[in-house]
This record gives C-alpha cells, structure tokens and sequence, in this order.
C-alpha cells in the first residue's frame, strides 16, 4: 500500500558531510536521499524521507536517536512529517526543464519543453525517486545516451527504476524493449504512468530481486551496500553494459570489486561532485 505520509530529515550539510549522511539515511531505511541548496541564502541541506505509517513516534525517536549518536546537535536536526499530499508535490519546488548530457531534455509536465531539438522527457514522479535533478541520475543518463548511441540495446533492465526515467530515456534513445523493477508500488505506478506520459512501452514489476533472465545493458541507480549485496544475482543479467550508480566517489572501488568478482570487467568511471558511475562489460 502506498504511504500516506512520511518523515522528512534536514540537517545542513556543514555539519555532515555526503558520505557520513548516506551511511546515517541508509542505516536507518531511509525511502531516499537528496542534497537541495536554498537559492536565496546559498545554504546547502541534507535530506532524507522514510516511511512512518506504522508508528510515526517510533519511527521518529529511532530517526533522531541515530541523529545525535552521529554527532549532530539536536538544534542542527529538523524532523517534520509530510503528508502524502504535500510529499507527491514537494519535488515541484524548485523542478524546472534541464538540458542533461548531449542531446536529452528533463522536465516536469508543468514545464516547456525544449527548443533545440532536444528528445523531451517527461516526469511525473509522484512518491517515486528520480527527476534527473541529481547527480547520479544526471550520470546515469550521460551513460544510458552514450551507449545508445553507439549501439541501442535491444532489452533493457533498470533494476530500482523509481520514476522509470533512465529506462523511458533508453527507450525514446532507441533501446528496444525495457523492464523496470522496484519494490515500492508507487514506483511501479510512476513507471507506467511516465511511459504514457512519454508515450513508450516497457515493462514494470514489482519486485527486490533481479530476474533469470539477460539484457544488453543493465542499469542500477541505487545505492552502495544494495548493490554490493545484489551483484551475485544482478551480474548474470549482464550481457554486455551495466551502469552502476548512486555511490560516493569513495565507495566505487568496493562495488566495482563486487562485479569484478561476477566475471565483469570495468570499463568507464565518471564523477560529478561527490557522486560517481562506473561502467562494466562482459567480454565473451
């Protein structure tokens, strides 16, 4: 069932930084993570949502608990629930059209589309993560687009898909058929509802695990430790790329060593920032 309110997180981010506020959100099942800047006063924010339906106070107690045993100062920690109204339009804020990579344009539906003859991708992301807006889906994307152009995959897995859009950019790129999984519903839903948005067809399941079967490129923008615990039953879903995403420049070397060890070979890293992708093949 779909959460009908959840907690959101602040903490500024001088007072942690990325590597120890993802160790921090992921130690405590955050849904998701985000870094936002207040354009008029320049501050940068640290940011993470978790489910509360079944015991908001618990949930809370546990959440600031992990907080202050981090070292952050009770005054620096703001806590706040979010209904599911106010949730499914919070990433409206401050969302407009980007232009992402060589040829890709990302945009909310409230917003114009391009005008340079750009491939327009439409969002609506609902409770679903993924708006193109951060860094590692931004890598992502470069990735998706570059291969596509070299060479379209004819399937297509984007395992922990969110809002579907690295898979609808695939797609409207030339990939042939796509599946998206995720283990929220309303990423499952989002998916759909973006691939009709976007007027594409691929597949989406609700699931944790990777399916039996290969794709031409595989792509995973999740986070670190899933995709180190994952790479036995993600890496035989290889046929030729995978992109791996959704990492600290300081956690690629584990996760690389993780598909390394599947028979992967890494091919390609990129950064932006504090966040990196990194690319393997599997060479016949």
């Amino acid at each position: 069932m779909q959460a009908s309110k959840c907690l959101e997180l602040k903490i500024p981010a001088d007072r942690i930084d990325t590597e120890a506020f993802e160790m921090l959100a992921e130690s405590i099942d955050a849904l998701g993570i985000a870094e936002e800047t207040d354009v008029d006063s320049n501050l940068t924010v640290q940011i993470a949502w978790f489910d509360c339906d079944e015991d908001e106070s618990l949930t809370k107690n546990r959440i600031l608990a992990a907080a202050l045993q981090a070292g952050i100062e009770k005054d620096q920690i703001t806590l706040i629930t979010l209904e599911q109204q106010n949730w499914e339009t919070a990433w409206q804020k401050d969302w407009c059209g980007m232009p992402i990579g060589k040829n890709l344009w990302v945009r909310p539906s409230f917003c114009d589309g391009p005008t340079d003859g750009r491939v327009d991708i439409v969002l609506d992301p609902g409770m679903a993560f993924g708006t193109g807006t951060h860094p590692t889906t931004q890598l992502c994307l470069e990735a998706v687009e570059r291969i596509c152009a070299e060479s379209p995959p004819t399937r297509l897995l984007d395992m922990g898909a969110g809002s579907g859009i690295l898979a609808i950019a695939a797609v409207k790129l030339g990939s042939g058929s796509a599946l998206a999984i995720d283990m929220e519903e309303e990423s499952v839903e989002a998916c759909l509802t973006n691939a009709a948005i976007n007027d594409v067809l691929l597949e989406a399941k609700l699931d944790d695990t990777p399916p039996q079967q290969q794709f031409d490129l595989v792509v995973a923008n999740i986070l670190a430790a899933p995709l180190v615990w994952m790479a036995k039953e993600l890496a035989p879903c290889v046929k030729n790329h995978l992109i791996l995403s959704g990492l600290l420049t300081t956690q690629v070397d584990d996760v690389a060593a993780a598909y390394i060890a599947e028979g992967l070979s890494e091919i390609r890293r990129d950064t932006q920032g504090d966040w990196a992708s990194v690319e393997f093949l599997r060479h016949p």
